[in-house]
């Protein structure tokens, strides 16, 4: 870990020490919890998720198409009618 300093007012600490405390835990791992759910809230990360909900995807579905992965530009032609 990297440690770092920062600052807030004295309301925020007085949030903070109240919440760790009721989660049995310290004031920095609720910082880190917080940085955790704004980074989600923000889509940090979906890019990764997205990739790995294709992989499972991938090979799960059957197109009835037995040479689509050997003609996949030339049905895409077609599709798009380019």
């Amino acid at each position: 870990m990297v440690r770092t300093q920062i600052q807030l007012p004295e309301e925020q600490v007085v949030l903070l020490k109240k919440l760790a405390a009721d989660h049995h835990t310290s004031m920095a791992e609720m910082i880190r919890q917080a940085v955790d759910l704004f980074a989600k809230a923000q889509g940090a990360g979906a890019d990764k998720e997205l990739r790995r909900r294709a992989i499972l995807a991938a090979g799960r579905f059957s197109s009835g198409v037995d040479d689509l992965s050997a003609r996949h530009d030339d049905y895409l032609v077609k599709a798009f009618g380019g």
